[in-house]
């Protein structure tokens, strides 16, 4: 990371603060969503208050509105918001928190800090990334959360208005800019077909989870593809195309030394 080139921390801010509040704004469509499934105001705002990470919290509500089990719907909400605890992995290494921060940090490890954060060049820049981006995102998502919430009454039909899909489309905007490969377009699309055929079978949040396994299978069908003949051992047992391994070698040479 320390060998890229430096970035201002105005350039860092900018990048950040456009992060949140573009998704922050989405906090809406989620105090919509959770009044329209039947939560209360104080629950809609404590979900968005301690849960905090939106594709959970619209996994929950989505499986209440549909008339789900409420512990069904809690565990597909978790099993969904497993993710940024790998999240966490890469960005402890990355920022170096004191132990004393850790723990409040960790409430805003999610997609988008996450997103923000990986492509700093330096420390410092990771950590101004992450803070501004999960500050901006936490008061923005809570206070249209509230809005959205109190507004649930004057749209009237929740359901025709499409909400529950603007954090989803929020996120999708943001990543789709960073698939530059082949690979990464190819594992993109593998995880969208295996999320969207798993869906109808099982419980919400646990499509999503089965679909990061696109990214180990794209890894190896691509590291078969680029294995050549001689990574295959196809020009003898040793793969240098002499038919013979080294002591082979040797031997040969000696007797061609004594003839």
């Amino acid at each position: 990371m320390e060998d890229r080139p430096d970035k201002p921390d105005a350039a860092v801010v900018r990048d950040a603060l456009g992060v949140g509040v573009a998704v922050g704004l989405s906090g809406f469509a989620f105090g919509v969503t959770s009044a329209g499934s039947g939560l209360s105001l104080l629950q809609t705002c404590v979900l968005s208050l301690l849960v905090f990470t939106g594709a959970s919290q619209f996994a929950l509500v989505g499986a209440l509105a549909a008339g789900g089990n409420p512990y069904t719907a809690a565990a597909g909400a978790f099993f969904l918001g497993v993710r940024n605890a790998f999240y966490g992995l890469r960005l402890s290494q990355l920022l170096a928190l004191p132990r004393a921060v850790r723990p409040f940090a960790a409430h805003w490890v999610i997609d988008e800090t996450t997103a923000v954060t990986l492509p700093q060049p330096t420390r410092r820049a990771a950590r101004i990334g992450f803070t501004v981006t999960g500050l901006t995102l936490y008061v923005l998502w809570n206070l249209t959360t509230l809005v959205g919430a109190l507004g649930a009454e004057a749209l009237g039909d929740t359901d025709a208005w499409g909400l529950d899909a603007a954090s989803p489309a929020v996120f999708l905007a943001l990543l789709a800019p960073m698939l530059r490969s082949t690979v990464e377009r190819v594992t993109a699309a593998l995880a969208v077909l295996l999320a969207l055929t798993l869906l109808p079978v099982l419980p919400a949040g646990v499509p999503v989870l089965l679909s990061a396994l696109a990214a180990p299978a794209v890894l190896f069908l691509t590291g078969r593809t680029k294995r050549g003949p001689a990574d295959r051992g196809d020009g003898g047992p040793d793969g240098d195309g002499d038919g013979g391994n080294d002591e082979d070698v040797a031997e040969r040479q000696k007797g061609e030394r004594r003839t």
